[in-house]
């Protein structure tokens, strides 16, 4: 597995985790600023990896 596996899958858990344990994710049924901003990093990350291959 390369580094940038790891990072996809890193950033991956980070935002699935986020979104499992934030009080605000689930007071408001939306996303907070946080779980955006992770899924930008993870959605950056996948596309990185496509475009390496």
């Amino acid at each position: 597995m390369s580094s940038s596996d790891d990072a996809l899958q890193q950033a991956r858990f980070d935002y699935e985790e986020h979104r499992r344990t934030c009080r605000q994710c689930h007071a408001h049924g939306a996303q907070c600023a946080v779980a955006k901003h992770l899924l930008r990093i993870y959605n950056n990350a996948r596309r990185g990896l496509s475009r390496a291959q």
